[in-house]
Formats: C-alpha cells, structure tokens, sequence
C-alpha cells in the first residue's frame, strides 16, 4: 500500500471517529441534566464559538509551520481531555460543573480549530506527492459514506444509551432484569465518546507527512501572524478564491441557519415529533450519494454551472420552506440538507486545487473562519427578525422564513457581479496558486 492510500484510509477513520459524537442526540439535555441552566448552556455556546473563530486560522497558520500531523494529533489530546472532564465531572457542585463545562468548551473549540484544514490538507498532499490529486473528488465520496454510517450509529446508540427506561426494556427483551439508574446513563454516550477520541488518537499518530522544506525563519508568534497576512493578502488577489470563499459563504450560513431551526420547522408544517428521528436518519444518509454526484459535477462540469446550480438549488429550498407545505414541506429542507453536503464537496475540491501546498492549511482555515462568522451574523440577524416579527413564537417563525428568500438574492446579486466583472469564473478551476510564496522561501 501506497503511503497516499494509507493516508487515506487513516484520514478517513480519523474524520468518522473524531466527528461522530455520541452525546450529539442529547446534547442540550445533556447539559441541563448536568445541571446547568438553559442561560448557562448560552454562554457555554458563545464559548465554543468564540473560541473556534480566535484559533481557526492561527492553527492553520501553525500547521503549515510545525507540520500537518502535529496538529491532527494535537486535536485528539484536546478531545480526550474534553470528553474526560464531561466523564468524570462530580455532579452536585454548581461552580466546579460550570468551570468544567467552560474549560470543556475551550477544549473542544480548540479541537475543531486544529483538525479543521490541518488533517485534509495533508492528506490531500499525500496525493498530490504521487500525482494522484485528481482523485480526491473520489476520497471525499468515500469519507462522506463512512461518515454518514457513523452519524447513523452515533445518533441511534447515544438517544438509546442515555434513557435509562430504554435500556431497562433492551435488558428485558433478552431476558435480563435491570433498572440502571438515570445519572448513570447519561454519561453513557460521553463514555463511548471518549472512547471515539482514544481511538482518533491512535489513527492521527499512524498518519505520515511528506516531506516538507523547514520553515526559513524559526516558529514564533510573529511568524505565524505574517503568514496569516501573507495568505490573506494572496486571497485578496486572486478573484476566484475570493468567489470561493464569499460563495461558499453565503450557501452555508443561509441553508445552516434553517437546519439549526429544523424541529422549530417540523413542528410548523405538522410532522409529529416521532418522525423528527426518521428525518434525522434521512439527512444522515445524504453521504452516500451526494459525494458521488460531486464528484461528477466536478468532472463534468464548470465552476460557473456548478455554483449556478447550487444557487438554485438555495433559493427553490428557501422558497418552499416559506410556504410551510403540511408534511410535504419536509422535502425542501431535504433538498436544502443535500444542496450543504455538495458545497462541501466542491469547495473541498476547487480550494485545495489553487492552495500552494506550504500554506494550504492555513487557506482552508480561512475557509472555516469565514463560514463561522458568516453564521455567526445571519443568526444574530434572524434573532432580531424574529424578534420583530408580530404573533406568537409559530408566527413569528413563519414571517422570518418568508425574508429568507429575497436576503438571499439580494446577498447573491453583487456575488454575481463580482465573478461577471473579474471574470474569475472563466479560469480553470484547478489553477495551481503558484503566486502564492511560501515561508519556507
């Protein structure tokens, strides 16, 4: 085996182990049964948020100067402590739960910050070192299976794991006779979780890096911040990376922000809460397909058609979620779940085909910044659209969807005359970003 194919297959396990969260099902009444308050889960939120935004890019800019691989592991440690403090936590003592939640948080900012861009990037240089990166397009519809089969087992052992009353029925169905008590069981999933990082530790360290020029100043501070700016600067002056970012940008915020309201929705067009699971498994399953027709999208088709296509794709579902259809509304924010996948795919694609290899790291965190706080803005937006909206909680909701449609069009217009007048669109999308110098010199 090739050290590209072994990368690859680490990658992928790496990515379903380290994403695949167990307690993810019950993630809020997780907290709340902890004992925390709901505004304590707020703030808990803002913590993590804040955290991923001030590391994203300096831990990119970090990978591509200590290397890949020190950054995927540095990662694990951060899970492994994150989940341990949730694991073994005492219970009962609101200041030592709340500092550990907080420091919980921290960590796993953290952990997303330094695998975000940090694992792809070197995988995606493992390729390229054997002339292989037109193939990734195929390992990304590879990962998006994998990952999918672990969404599906995280999501349906870590609701059944967690209720006590469910796993007393599991018990009697095999003829076994146990109440288990709850406080025991909700940590359930944090435990199997735990386990998940103990074992994206063992695969981050097996990962190989190619050989890399030694940076041509020593790490620092100051050197990490001057290529920050260096990259920054490169985007500026390239269109299409501009057009990359900025359109991935406003896909992703719009179509996150109605998945963050997905029950809010179900409850709105009719579907009992029984079926929100069922829907939850249908989402799950968009990795087993969506990959693939990435990937021909990729072959087949142009950048210009294929983020045409996904504009289109936005507004037909932003459009159908407003007329809050009884059941049938569900299909557009399935058409919405899918059209997020693809972006993924292709942004994944088109980015690491212009990133310089010694900075690519740190490109892709620009990427992840910017979809952050891209999210961040439209939700505060919608919070005070909400809030100015007349009627009850159900109204309110509704009159918000229906601006979601026109914002979009109205963000994607001066998009749209970016690309036409910087013509960016017209030039190969795997245009290598040779202008951009490394600090390896």
């Amino acid at each position: 085996m090739s050290p590209a194919d072994a990368n690859v297959r680490r990658f992928i396990a790496f990515r379903v182990l380290f994403n695949a969260r167990f307690y993810y099902p019950v993630y809020a009444v997780l907290f709340l049964d902890y004992g925390l308050s709901l505004d304590s889960l707020n703030v808990m939120n803002f913590i993590w948020a804040i955290t991923i935004v001030a590391l994203e890019v300096p831990s990119g800019a970090l990978a591509d100067q200590v290397g890949r691989r020190s950054l995927v592991i540095f990662s694990t440690v951060c899970m492994i402590a994150e989940m341990a403090l949730l694991a073994f936590v005492p219970l009962g003592h609101a200041t030592l739960l709340f500092a550990a939640v907080a420091l919980n948080r921290v960590l796993s900012g953290a952990a997303e910050a330094a695998a975000s861009g940090a694992d792809e990037a070197l995988v995606f240089d493992s390729l390229a070192a054997e002339g292989r990166a037109g193939e990734w397009p195929s390992v990304l519809a590879r990962l998006g299976r994998w990952q999918s089969a672990g969404f599906l087992v995280s999501g349906l052992l870590g609701g059944l794991c967690y209720d006590a009353t469910a796993l007393s029925k599991l018990a009697g169905f095999v003829g076994v006779s146990w109440m288990p008590d709850p406080k025991m069981t909700m940590r359930f999933p944090v435990y199997l979780t735990l386990l998940n990082a103990l074992g994206a530790f063992f695969i981050a360290t097996r990962l190989t890096e190619t050989t890399r020029t030694s940076p041509a100043e020593p790490v620092s501070a100051a050197s990490t911040v001057r290529l920050m700016r260096q990259v920054a600067g490169w985007m500026w002056g390239l269109p299409l990376a501009v057009f990359l970012v900025a359109a991935g940008l406003l896909h992703d915020s719009m179509i996150r922000l109605v998945l963050t309201f997905g029950a809010e929705y179900y409850r709105a067009v009719h579907v009992p809460v029984a079926a929100f699971g069922l829907l939850s498994m249908a989402f799950g399953l968009f990795g087993f397909f969506v990959p693939p027709l990435g990937r021909w999208l990729i072959q087949h088709g142009s950048v210009r058609v294929n983020f045409a296509l996904l504009s289109l794709c936005t507004l037909v579902g932003l459009s159908g979620l407003m007329l809050l259809i009884p059941w049938w509304g569900v299909l557009f924010g399935l058409l919405l779940g899918a059209t997020m996948s693809l972006l993924n795919v292709l942004l994944s694609h088109y980015l690491n085909a212009l990133a310089d290899p010694a900075t690519r790291a740190t490109l892709l965190s620009f990427r992840g910044l910017a979809f952050n706080l891209g999210y961040g803005f439209v939700s505060l937006g919608f919070a005070a659209l909400l809030k100015a909206q007349p009627g009850d909680a159900p109204a309110a909701f509704a009159g918000a969807l229906a601006w979601l449609p026109g914002y979009f069009v109205l963000t994607l217009v001066p998009l749209a005359l970016y690309a036409w007048r910087t013509r960016c669109l017209d030039l190969p999308a795997a245009q290598p970003a040779g202008a951009a110098k490394s600090t390896s010199g």
